[in-house]
C-alpha cells in the first residue's frame, strides 16, 4: 500500500483511539491494531472497486461491441432490457437502470444495504458507460458474436460479484425465491431465462433466440470460472495407519499445509472391541496436483482410504504457495 495513505491510515486510527474516552497515555498497540483495521479496510475497498470498474468494462464492451450492434438478447435483465429496447426503441442505459431497480429493492431484504449500494453504483456505472463509451464494432458473425459477447458480459458480471455488486438483478430475485420456495438458485434461474428466450422467439425470430440461448450460456460459464477462480480446489481427507509419514510427504515434498485431526476409527473385527484412536489428515491441493498425491500416497500406504471433494475457493494458508521441489 502507498506510504501516504498507510500515514494517513495511521493517523486517523490514532485520533479514533484518541476519541475513544480512554483518559491518560494512548497505547501504541491498540493504535495498531485500529490502523491494520483500517488498513485492511480501505485494501478490500481498492479491490472491490477496481474488480467492479473492470467489470462494467467487460459488461460494456460484450454488449456494445458485440450484442447490441446484431440485435441479440442475452438472459436475465440484460436480456430483458435488450429484448425491451428491440421492441420500444427505448435506450439501453435507461432501460437496465429501470428494469434493475425493482430488484435493488429486493435486494435491502435479501443482501443488505451495502451491497444494494454497490449494486446501483455498478448498475448506473455500466448504464454510462453504455451510453457513452463508443466501443467498436468487432463482427457481425452470428456465432462469435453469441460465443464472445456472452464471454466478455459473463466476465464483467462475474467481475462486478467478486467486487461485491451485481450488474443484473435476476441473482437477486434467485435468492429471495429460492428461501421462500425452497428450490434452487440456477433452476429458478433457468426457468426465468426460458421465459425471456420464448418471448424472444415470439417477438424476433427463433433463431435469434437460439443464438441468444448460446450467448446465455458462454456468459453463464464465464461467470462461475471468473468467480470460483482460474484453479480450481480439493480438500483431501486420508485415514492412513501412517500419518507421520503422509504428513511429511505432504509438507515436505508437496509444499502445502495439512491438518491432523484425532479420531477414531468404527469398523472393528469383532464388535464388542473399542474403537482405537487413529489421526485424520486434512489438506487442500489443485486439481493439477492430485496425480502426484496419489502416486505418493500409494508409495507410503496403499490401504490408505482417502476422500476428496470439490472446493469453490480457499484463503489463507499454503494452498497458493509455489510447492516445493522433490528431493
Amino acid at each position: 500500500m502507498n506510504p501516504i495513505v498507510q500515514y494517513f491510515l495511521y493517523r486517523r486510527a490514532e485520533k479514533k483511539v484518541q476519541h475513544s474516552g480512554n483518559k491518560g497515555k494512548w497505547p501504541k498497540r491498540q493504535i495498531y491494531q485500529e490502523f491494520l483495521r483500517l488498513k485492511a479496510i480501505v485494501k478490500h475497498l481498492f479491490k472491490d472497486v477496481a474488480l467492479i470498474i473492470f467489470g462494467i468494462a467487460s459488461a460494456g464492451f460484450g454488449l456494445k461491441g458485440f450484442l447490441l450492434p446484431n440485435s441479440f438478447i442475452d438472459g436475465g435483465v440484460t436480456g430483458i432490457s435488450l429484448l425491451t429496447r428491440e421492441v420500444t426503441g427505448v435506450p439501453l442505459s435507461i432501460l437496465l437502470v429501470i428494469i434493475n431497480f425493482p430488484f435493488l429493492i429486493l435486494g435491502f431484504s435479501v443482501l443488505g444495504r451495502q451491497f444494494v449500494i454497490r449494486s446501483v453504483l455498478a448498475i448506473v456505472g455500466l448504464a454510462l458507460t453504455v451510453h457513452f463509451v463508443n466501443y467498436p464494432v468487432i463482427t457481425s458473425d452470428k456465432l462469435l458474436v453469441a460465443a464472445f459477447g456472452g464471454f466478455f458480459l459473463g466476465a464483467g458480471i462475474g467481475l462486478a460479484v467478486r467486487g461485491g455488486a451485481v450488474l443484473d438483478g435476476t441473482e437477486i430475485l434467485a435468492i429471495f425465491l429460492s428461501r421462500k420456495t425452497g428450490g434452487t438458485i440456477g433452476d429458478i434461474i433457468l426457468i426465468f431465462n426460458i421465459i425471456i428466450f420464448s418471448v424472444g422467439a415470439y417477438i424476433l425470430s427463433i433463431e435469434i433466440a437460439l443464438y441468444a440461448i448460446l450467448t446465455y450460456f458462454s456468459a453463464s460459464k464465464t461467470v462461475d470460472f471468473v468467480i470460483e477462480g482460474i484453479e480450481e480446489y480439493t480438500g483431501i481427507t486420508i485415514i492412513s495407519d501412517k500419518p507421520e509419514e503422509l504428513r511429511l510427504m505432504i509438507t515436505e515434498k508437496l509444499g502445502r499445509g495439512c491438518t491432523i485431526y484425532n479420531g477414531k476409527r468404527g469398523f472393528t473385527k469383532d464388535p464388542r472391541d473399542k474403537p482405537r484412536d487413529t489421526e485424520i489428515i486434512y489438506t487442500v491441493l489443485t486439481r493439477l496436483e492430485i496425480a502426484k498425491l496419489q502416486t505418493e500416497i500409494d508409495k507410503i500406504d496403499p490401504q490408505a482410504f482417502t476422500i476428496m471433494n470439490s472446493i469453490k475457493d480457499t484463503r489463507g494458508g499454503m494452498i497458493k504457495r509455489r510447492p516445493l521441489k522433490s528431493k
